[in-house]
């Protein structure tokens, strides 16, 4: 279980990598890449878990992405949904891809609200 303090240490790291990324004037573009992505990780895993618990407020948009979740658990990409008198589609993009860039390593998804016409 996770706590606002572990957050604000898991952002303060994360901050640092980049921050010395930001400084390095070598000719390595991928010199702590992996740091900044596994702090990345940390603090999209941590969020994601003070959400759940309800310690951090979702937005008006989590919220209805959570109950669009909650009505269509196996919509599929692109699929369109027609849900209290508005139409939404799914979607997902990658977060997180491998060294080579050939491969995601981590999806995220939403879900968008489209015109009815």
């Amino acid at each position: 279980m996770y706590t606002l303090e572990d957050l604000d240490v898991a952002r303060e790291a994360l901050k640092s990598w980049q921050d010395k990324f930001d400084r390095y004037s070598g000719n390595n573009p991928d010199k702590y890449q992996a740091d900044i992505k596994s702090a990345s990780r940390t603090v999209r895993q941590i969020e994601n878990s003070l959400k759940a618990l309800g310690q951090i407020p979702l937005s008006e948009h989590e919220e209805l992405e959570r109950d669009l979740n909650a009505a269509f658990p196996n919509a599929e990409s692109n699929q369109i949904v027609e849900f209290r008198g508005r139409k939404y589609q799914r979607k997902f993009w990658p977060i997180e891809r491998s060294r080579s860039r050939k491969t995601v390593t981590e999806w995220g998804r939403g879900w968008t609200e489209v015109d009815a016409s």
